[in-house]
């Protein structure tokens, strides 16, 4: 297995390929949507507009994709996966809306692009609301800051309004108005047409679609129903389409904040299978609705386990620690990160 590490829009520069390459890893997920910006970022549930402002721009075209990728190798690394598409370019799939086609088409343009450059994965998450819902505090072992989820602490049914989804604003918008509720049984429908029209692009390109869980994994948020929410719905996201191209970005501390338990069992069976298209490696304490975001090596997923279950199936695959508590220092998200790399490097190696 292969050690890698996700930057943020922001942060795709050449000090933190340097800071890359220097903690160990040899593989970059990047985020091409402008959330989270600064030297060290901060995941949080945002503020009215919540992620923030969608960029005006078209899919994502060769040459920046070509440019990235060469940007990457020159500094020695590997650029594994896109994660996430800009809300603004697939509102109305997730939506329902009356672009949705043209959206599609996009997306398979944004496909073919990624498979003539060589870009193996696309991480999405199909959500309506997002990630919303989490407090910022000192949560994490020493007070360091992190992420939880904190029943009471607002309303999670607060609506949707004109003009957000997946937490990002993406038109102006009606103030009066809001997104309509929507049933769990919608969502799935409209994640089966996802899958029906990109799916055959991606498998003519080479390009693997890997499904994020909802985080907060609540049933509904914001009145609209949440899919992927308990191990158990990826085996109905592989039985909607079994083509080796529909995957699981496996994220270890959203599986286990669900309702079901079983995480190692899942681990166990969708390594086996060869249906993750890369793991977020990182721990919490607590399951839905109270839990918080901790360290790697405090939470209640026994990593060493994690670990020893990919060994036993030979995952090939690309493991980040996608966010961590912040230190205390002057480089709160780089110390972080290279805390968690240097764990998972030190599992690795010694087991």
């Amino acid at each position: 297995m292969k050690i890698g590490l996700g930057l943020y829009r922001n942060s795709l520069n050449h000090k933190n390929y340097k800071f890359a390459k220097q903690i160990g890893t040899t593989h970059i997920v990047a985020h091409l949507t402008n959330y989270f910006s600064g030297s060290n970022p901060e995941i949080s549930s945002g503020d009215n507009d919540g992620w923030g402002v969608c960029d005006n721009e078209p899919i994502w075209d060769k040459e920046l994709l070509e440019g990235l990728k060469k940007d990457l190798n020159e500094n020695q690394l590997q650029l594994e996966a896109l994660e996430n598409l800009n809300p603004l370019h697939w509102s109305d799939v997730l939506l329902d809306g009356p672009n949705k086609d043209k959206q599609i088409e996009d997306i398979k343009k944004l496909i073919k692009n990624m498979g003539e450059v060589g870009i193996p994965i696309l991480g999405y998450c199909f959500s309506i609301a997002g990630v919303w819902g989490w407090e910022r505090g000192q949560y994490a072992r020493g007070g360091a800051e992190s992420v939880a989820l904190i029943e009471g602490s607002r309303d999670f049914q607060k609506p949707i309004p004109d003009g957000m989804v997946w937490n990002m604003r993406y038109k102006k918008g009606n103030p009066n108005k809001f997104v309509s509720e929507t049933s769990e049984k919608e969502v799935w429908e409209r994640l089966q047409y996802f899958l029906d029209k990109i799916i055959p692009i991606a498998e003519e390109n080479n390009v693997i679609l890997a499904a994020h869980p909802n985080d907060p994994p609540l049933p509904i948020m914001r009145k609209t129903a949440r899919i992927l929410i308990n191990p158990s719905e990826y085996l109905n996201l592989i039985k909607m389409n079994k083509s080796p191209n529909n995957k699981i970005e496996l994220c270890l501390g959203s599986m286990q904040e669900m309702q079901e338990t079983g995480l190692e069992s899942y681990v166990d069976q969708f390594s086996k299978e060869e249906r993750i298209g890369y793991i977020h490696f990182r721990n919490v304490k607590g399951k839905v609705p109270n839990y918080i975001e901790a360290f790697v090596d405090e939470g209640d997923i026994n990593m060493v386990n994690i670990i020893k279950i990919l060994k036993k199936n030979n995952y090939q695959g690309v493991i980040i620690p996608d966010h961590t508590p912040a230190l205390n220092c002057d480089a709160p998200w780089h110390a972080g990160m290279a805390y968690a790399v240097g764990y998972i490097k030190g599992l690795i190696q010694s087991l």
